[in-house]
This record gives C-alpha cells, sequence and structure tokens, in this order.
C-alpha cells in the first residue's frame, strides 16, 4: 500500500470512529458541549499548522511558476485562459444550483414555520461594495497578508514579484533557486503535518455530531440529500468536461484527487488539502510552473462547490419564508454572487458571509441563516471537496491547453 492508500485508509478510519464517538457522547454523556469543545481544540490545531504552511507555500511555489515560464506574454496567455476556465465553471457552478433549488422546493417543507423576526446569526451580514472588493484585492502589506493568510493577496503579490523576477533575468537565478528551495521544504513539512489528519478528522467529526447528535442531519435530511445529489451532479459535469480534454486520464487525475478531496471533506476545509492537491497534480503529471500559477489562483476564484450552495441555500431561505423571486430576480442575485464571492476568498465561513450578505439585498430576511448554521459544517465537506476536485481539473486542463503535460510519476 502506498503512502497515499495509507493515508486515504487513515482518514476513513478516523471518520468512522468520529461519528462512533460523537454519537456515544450525545447520547450517554452528561456534558457533550464540553466533550465538542474538546474536539475543537484539536481540529484547530491541525488547520492551524496547515496554515501555517499556506502563505510560504503559495508564494514560493507561484513566484517559481511565473519566472520559470520566462516572459509575461505566456504568463498573460495562461492568465486569460485559466480565468475564462474559472469564469465558465462558477457560471455552470451557479446555475446548477439555481435549477436545482427551484425544481426541489427543498424550503417549502418549512413554510409556514419560520418566525419573520431578526435574529442574529453572528456574522457579516455587509455587502461588499467595489471599494471593498479592491482593497481586499491588493495588500497594503504583504507582510500583512501573509500573516492574516490572505491567499488573494498573495497571489497578486506573487504575480508582481515573480514576473519582476522573470524580467531581471539571471540575477534572480540565486533568488529562484533559494525560494524553490523553501517551496520543497514546505512539501516535506506538509508530510510532517499530515500524519496529524486521521486524528484532526476523527476530532472534526466526533465533535459535531456529540453538539448537535445524528438528529440533525434527519431533520434537515431531505435538504441534504438534494444538496448532495447536486453536488454529485456537479462532479459529473466536471469530470465530463475534464473528459472532453483529457480524455481517459481524467479518471487518473481523480484518483489522485482522491486524498485531498477526503482529506477536504473530512475537515471541511479546502485549505487543508491545499498542498496535498499540488503534490498529486505534479504526480499526475502537471508541470509545476502551471500546477504551481493555476492552483492559488483558483482558491480565490474557483470555488465551484460554494458557488453552487450560495444560488442553493439562498433561493431556499427565501422559499421557507413564502418569499416567490421572479426569473429576473434570481438571475440578478446569480451576478450579484458571482462577483461578491471572488472577494470573500480567505473569510472564515466564506460561504454563510456571502449568503449574508446577499439576503439584505433581496430583502430575504436574515434570520434564515439560523436555518443552516446548524447542518453547515456537514454542507461544508461537500463543498470544499468540491473545490479541490474543479481546482484539480482546471488546473490539469490549463496544462494540456499549452502542452505542460509530463508522463505521470511513479508513487512510491
Amino acid at each position: 500500500m502506498n503512502k497515499q492508500s495509507r493515508l486515504t485508509t487513515y482518514i476513513l478510519i478516523g471518520l468512522a470512529l468520529g461519528i462512533i464517538t460523537g454519537y456515544f457522547a450525545h447520547d450517554h454523556m452528561e456534558h457533550p458541549e464540553s466533550f465538542a469543545d474538546t474536539m475543537t481544540l484539536i481540529t484547530t490545531l491541525f488547520l492551524r499548522l496547515i496554515k501555517m504552511i499556506i502563505a510560504p507555500l503559495v508564494f514560493s511555489t507561484l513566484v517559481c511558476g511565473i519566472a520559470k515560464m520566462g516572459d509575461a506574454t505566456a504568463v498573460g496567455r495562461i492568465g486569460v485562459k485559466t480565468l475564462g476556465w474559472f469564469f465558465i465553471a462558477s457560471v455552470m457552478s451557479l446555475t446548477l444550483g439555481l435549477v436545482l433549488v427551484n425544481l426541489f422546493r427543498p424550503g417549502d417543507a418549512l413554510l409556514g414555520h419560520m418566525a419573520a423576526t431578526a435574529a442574529k446569526a453572528d456574522l457579516a451580514t455587509s455587502s461588499l461594495t467595489l471599494k471593498d472588493f479592491i482593497t481586499h484585492l491588493v495588500p497594503a502589506s504583504i507582510v500583512e497578508g501573509m500573516a492574516k493568510n490572505e491567499i488573494l493577496q498573495i497571489v497578486i503579490f506573487s504575480l508582481f514579484f515573480g514576473s519582476a523576477a522573470a524580467a531581471v533575468g539571471s540575477k534572480a537565478n540565486v533568488l529562484i533557486e533559494a525560494l524553490d528551495g523553501v517551496a520543497h521544504v514546505m512539501l516535506k513539512v506538509t508530510g510532517y503535518v499530515m500524519k496529524f489528519a486521521p486524528f484532526a478528522v476523527f476530532a472534526a467529526v466526533a465533535g459535531t455530531i456529540a453538539k448537535s447528535g445524528l438528529g440533525v442531519l434527519s431533520t434537515y435530511g431531505v435538504f441534504m440529500a438534494e444538496f448532495y445529489f447536486g453536488i454529485v451532479l456537479l462532479w459529473a459535469l466536471l469530470i465530463f468536461i475534464g473528459f472532453v480534454f483529457l480524455k481517459g486520464r481524467v479518471f487518473a487525475l481523480m484518483n489522485e484527487m482522491r486524498s485531498p478531496a477526503l482529506l477536504a471533506f473530512s475537515t471541511a476545509s479546502s485549505e487543508a488539502a491545499y498542498p496535498k492537491t499540488l503534490e498529486g497534480l505534479e504526480r499526475f503529471g502537471v508541470r509545476n510552473r502551471i500546477a504551481s500559477f493555476v492552483l492559488p489562483i483558483g482558491y480565490s476564484f474557483n470555488l465551484d462547490g460554494s458557488m453552487m450552495y450560495c444560488t442553493f441555500a439562498t433561493v431556499f431561505i427565501a422559499q421557507a419564508y413564502g418569499i416567490e423571486m421572479s426569473l429576473g430576480q434570481q438571475m440578478t442575485m446569480m451576478a450579484v454572487l458571482m462577483l461578491t464571492s471572488k472577494g470573500m476568498a480567505g473569510v472564515p465561513r466564506a460561504s454563510l458571509v456571502v449568503i449574508a450578505a446577499t439576503l439584505g439585498q433581496f430583502n430575504i430576511p436574515e434570520a434564515g441563516m439560523l436555518l443552516l448554521l446548524g447542518i453547515d459544517h456537514f454542507l461544508d465537506m461537500a463543498r470544499s471537496a468540491t473545490n479541490v476536485i474543479g481546482n484539480g481539473i482546471a488546473t490539469a486542463v490549463v496544462a494540456k491547453w499549452e502542452g505542460e503535460m509530463e508522463t505521470p510519476k511513479e508513487t512510491l
């Protein structure tokens, strides 16, 4: 059994044990909330270890990738292809969520049971202005951006830094080699951190179920089943589009994405899977300069699972309050979500924040957010895994377009 398969097996074991332990704690412990809080410490520790890696890894790999491209023309060409793919994928994800929520109408089951009074959801609900987006896009200080793990800001600075290094030429070779060394060291650190992943998965699932119980799954069972059905459809669409460009190799890519997708699903965090996704793409045969360029941008602009959830959840809340949205309103909402979701990259519980901001703009009671808070962790698991799959396919397709695919590397 290779290292990737072993990690996948251990994560699955952690997931199963977490469900059993959480169920036992919820039903038999006097204070399951205390147990859940203790488990949260373990999960938080793991996610902080991952966040510790993200900034230096994204900066070093992206700068090296751009510098190795050699000229601004190549960077621009690949950038246009990358953003073009992301735009199409975003429209597809948003549209799928909109079609399914209108088809299934899960909110009708709660019609008449919702109080219209305002309730505090403990989330920022202000809409994102153009000024907010611009100031979030460009860092006032790259040190501050790295300290806060603002991936979008790190990407912007790395684009400038890498392009300048390429323009300088041979004088920057020593610096680029040093950053290449940093990237390899950070990937080694990732290997150490990943040994802790099964314990983090166990703690995340056990803590959530201990606090809410398995009953939360049955209460919102229909909504969750319909959303997960949508996720399966989205996966099928993404894989089909990948097949059009990659042919049969798309299945080998899915095999490489299995471990990072499972890690993202188990921890409900796309960031947790970033280093493993980068490794998997390189093993698949995507050259480092493409993988290290496209993937970080994808983490800011290509969150397919989160995009689908935004339209699905927003209209679900409107349905629960008996608010009918016209086709025009829904299309406007989709356009708003297309823009605001890009500016929320790196924000904790980003999808909920985007939804909360959108509700206010369409006069839908923000108290509806409380419908989602109890089950958001389980929904976030599916969103996070889908984000990983979408970015993996996008990176491989861009590499194929650029002729930057190599023979897959053997996994030891």
